[in-house]
């Protein structure tokens, strides 16, 4: 008999922790390799985490509503049998404290570079932080790579020993701690300044609802704030008449569904139309990397859909390689798995850039956040008819607006308005001679 741990995988790109929702198995139940044995959550997908091994549950670690780092352990198994593997995993489990401890000794130095990654602390940690004034860089974290997890911040309240921020002013006095200030100027801007006055200020009467906030909400609301404090957003429109586009879908949109079994929506014209622009203008289809701008070469469509209570933003892959048809059956299909709660992490990774159906609400302008760490974000709103001025005369036209939000680091005004008059052209060019269905 082995023990063996299962822990929290990735389910997502991008994804660094998870949150356990519901345990689906209890201490001394049998179960098979691949059995469901935990239903989790985080801002990109909810998923079943699978057994990876077969036996008896012996330890759930993990709590219902704990939030955990990828790579965390998550309960612990009893396998029979030698050939899982368990020696050499029991092994370096125990082989890792003794070689690392000397380094850890030796080296308080190296946490600077841990410290330097901001980005890495999860909303829970960040939030403990400056709840209880703990300075983060003199904690030494637990978590896969080092870093610091919510239980290494519970210990310590519990504890009181907390290595308070204020407790460093006087080592700017040692010229060792000079680079200091340095590291702690960034770590104050992503996590203090909006998130504090948030919570105690709301005065709660008679009649309120205080309605709980879900960890998906809580990492959707993390994931914005991060891309609105690092990407500086800018905004720009275009209007655009579609009324070729309504009419040549209106005429066949009844033998589609009928010959094809889903529908044929305008917003498939739309995803087309965009992956068409981008493979001409590739610039829009990048990425900010910090010291280079990383521009992709899949054409990689992520569509906004909403439940609910939460938006989920799964993907089209090569979509400038796939028909409206094709198109059309990947938005039916990805719909239909976020609204039944199927949708699985692949369908959530590789995404290069997004649009988003604003207008499937009735939305005629809006300004979108940028999925970070995507360029741009593209609303298509909804579709009226409005008096235009058409070779010289007055006439009622179908007319939509597009809105792009970009992200200024890494795209102009002049290329995004490019992008969008492209769009634009080959939107107001659809017709039944030059715009294949299949």
């Amino acid at each position: 008999m082995a023990i063996e741990q299962i822990t929290m995988p990735q389910l997502g790109e991008s994804v660094t922790e998870g949150t356990i929702s519901k345990w689906l198995v209890s201490v001394g139940d049998k179960v098979n390799k691949y059995d469901p044995i935990a239903e989790v959550m985080t801002d990109k997908v909810n998923a079943e985490i699978p057994s990876s091994f077969t036996g008896v549950i012996k330890e759930l670690i993990a709590s219902e509503g704990e939030t955990l780092p990828v790579g965390a352990v998550i309960c612990t198994i009893e396998v029979e049998g030698e050939g899982t593997g368990a020696p050499s995993a029991e092994t370096k489990q125990e082989e890792a404290p003794t070689a690392e401890a000397p380094k850890a000794e030796a080296a308080p130095a190296p946490k600077k570079p841990a410290g330097a990654n901001k980005g890495r602390y999860s909303p829970a940690v960040l939030r403990l932080a400056q709840e209880h004034n703990i300075d983060l860089e003199q904690v030494q974290g637990t978590g896969m790579g080092g870093r610091i997890t919510r239980k290494d911040l519970l210990k310590l309240i519990e504890s009181g020993h907390i290595p308070a921020a204020d407790q460093k002013p006087a080592a700017p006095a040692q010229p060792a701690a000079a680079p200091q200030p340095t590291q702690e100027a960034p770590k104050a801007e992503p996590a203090a300044a909006p998130k504090q006055p948030a919570a105690p200020n709301v005065p709660v009467q008679a009649g309120d609802i205080e309605i709980p906030v879900t960890p998906v909400r809580k990492a959707i609301a993390a994931n914005m704030l991060r891309s609105k404090h690092e990407a500086p957003h800018a905004w720009t429109m275009v209007e655009v008449d579609v009324t070729n586009l309504v009419a040549y879908r209106d005429s066949i949109k009844d033998e589609f569904k009928k010959r094809e079994g889903f529908n044929l929506t305008y917003f498939a014209f739309f995803v087309k139309a965009v992956a068409q622009a981008l493979k001409e203008f590739p610039q829009i289809n990048s990425m900010w990397a910090g010291d280079k701008i990383v521009q992709k070469k899949d054409i990689n469509i992520s569509i906004a859909v909403a439940t609910d209570d939460a938006l989920f933003v799964p993907v089209i892959k090569h979509a400038d390689e796939k028909s409206i048809k094709g198109i059309a059956r990947e938005i039916a299909e990805l719909a239909a798995k976020v609204r039944a709660g199927k949708l699985r992490p692949e369908d959530m990774q590789g995404g290069t850039f997004t649009v988003n159906n604003t207008g499937s609400f009735g939305s005629v302008q809006s300004m979108g956040i940028i999925n970070y760490p995507q360029a741009a974000i593209l609303q298509v709103e909804s579709i009226v008819k409005r008096p235009v001025v058409k070779d010289g005369m007055i006439a009622i036209r179908d007319m939509v607006n597009l809105c792009l939000s970009l992200d200024h680091r890494v795209l102009d005004g002049l290329i995004c308005g490019r992008f969008l008059a492209r769009v634009k052209e080959i939107l107001e060019n659809v017709s039944k001679d030059n715009t294949p269905i299949y």
